[in-house]
C-alpha cells in the first residue's frame, strides 16, 4: 500500500547527472510480496527479492496450473536483507531515534548521524580491546 508512493518519490542521487529514480533490485519482507505490488514493480522493470508468504503458496499450489508459477527468489540477494535490518535494529536502541520526537528532518538525521558515531565508535573500541 505505502510502496508505490515511496518509490515515485524515490531519488537517488548520482556524482553527474540527473538523479536515478529506478531501483535496480528491491529486498523486501513477506509484507510486500502482494501481487499488485509485484505487478508494480514488474512495470518499473524493478527486480523483486521478496520472500512468499506460505498462505500465498498453498493458494498457488491448491489452484494448480492456473496458479501460476512460483516467483523468481534469489536467496543470496535476500541474505543481505538482515545486515541492513541489524543496522536498523542498532539504531532504534537510541530512544530519539526509535521514538523520532524531531520535529524537522534535518534535526532527526543529525540524530541518526551521532547515533551511528556512538555504534561506530562503540565497535571501534571493542576492536581495538580485543586486538
Amino acid at each position: 500500500m505505502m510502496l508505490r508512493p515511496l518509490l515515485e518519490r524515490l531519488r537517488l542521487a548520482r556524482s553527474q547527472g540527473r538523479a536515478r529514480t529506478r531501483l535496480d533490485r528491491l529486498l523486501g519482507d513477506k509484507a510486500y510480496s502482494s501481487r499488485a505490488n509485484r505487478s508494480y514493480l514488474r512495470r518499473r522493470k524493478t527486480k523483486a527479492t521478496i520472500a512468499e508468504p506460505a498462505d500465498q503458496r498453498a493458494n498457488r499450489l491448491r489452484r494448480g496450473s492456473a496458479g501460476g508459477r512460483p516467483p523468481s527468489f534469489d536467496r543470496e540477494a535476500y541474505r543481505l536483507r538482515n545486515t541492513v535490518e541489524r543496522a536498523i535494529n542498532l539504531l532504534k536502541q537510541n530512544r530519539a531515534v526509535a521514538t523520532r520526537y524531531d520535529k524537522r528532518a534535518v534535526i532527526f538525521e543529525g540524530t541518526v548521524q551521532v547515533a551511528s558515531i556512538r555504534i561506530w565508535l562503540r565497535d571501534l573500541t571493542r576492536s581495538t580491546n580485543t586486538a
